[in-house]
């Protein structure tokens, strides 16, 4: 691995993470090095079971130094806080801004759909927008984080070879490039460098 520093080099407002199979062990690697000062929102979408109640807001309050939520429809998006995807729903992001959930069709076989937050969350956003795709068995997430990076966004993939279930990073690698191709350790030592003084925007550096 290189020695050089890792640098997003670009103002990022909201954080936007997808996994499935393998996420809940990923996201507890990542979510709790997210930093107490950290001023921007997160939203995650992880592949649920549509049948039964999401305990993740819970576990992983438990676990985080920033609030975490199941997010809710129309909720005013706070800032420093992680949001959740309820179990059977899609969640997107509208003006404000603002949570939004869809009970439309599944996509790519999921609700919540990982590219439907995606897609959503480049629309708010736009290129201000980093986006995380881990661990899972679909080729959920692919086309969401390259339309993110098309609009300027910044696109972050785990690396394969360390995911519990790799076809989903492999699906987006095989669409194309993306910005940065990490493991679990490195996304957690790039969270830590979030400087959050304002809630407009940060740059980051590694």
């Amino acid at each position: 691995m290189s020695s050089e520093p890792l640098a997003i080099g670009r103002a990022v407002d909201a954080i936007v993470i997808g996994a499935s199979s393998g996420g809940v062990e990923a996201l507890s690697v990542l979510l709790p090095s997210l930093p107490a000062r950290l001023r921007l929102p997160v939203f995650v979408v992880l592949h649920l079971p549509p049948d039964r109640p999401s305990r993740l807001a819970d576990i992983f309050s438990r676990k985080c130094a920033v609030p975490v939520r199941e997010a809710e429809d129309k909720l005013p998006v706070e800032a420093g806080t992680v949001y959740f995807a309820p179990p059977d729903y899609h969640l997107l992001l509208d003006v404000g801004p603002t949570l939004a959930l869809s009970a439309d069709e599944a996509v790519n076989y999921s609700r919540p759909s990982i590219d439907v937050l995606f897609e959503s969350a480049r629309d708010i956003y736009g290129h201000r927008l980093l986006a995380m795709l881990l661990t899972g068995a679909s080729h959920d997430g692919a086309a969401g984080i390259h339309a993110i990076r098309f609009a300027g966004g910044c696109a972050v993939v785990q690396r394969p070879d360390t995911a519990q279930a790799p076809l989903m990073p492999e699906s987006a690698l095989k669409r194309g490039p993306v910005d940065f191709v990490l493991t679990l350790e490195e996304i957690a030592a790039l969270f830590q460098t979030l400087d959050a003084g304002a809630p407009g925007g940060v740059s980051t550096s590694l």
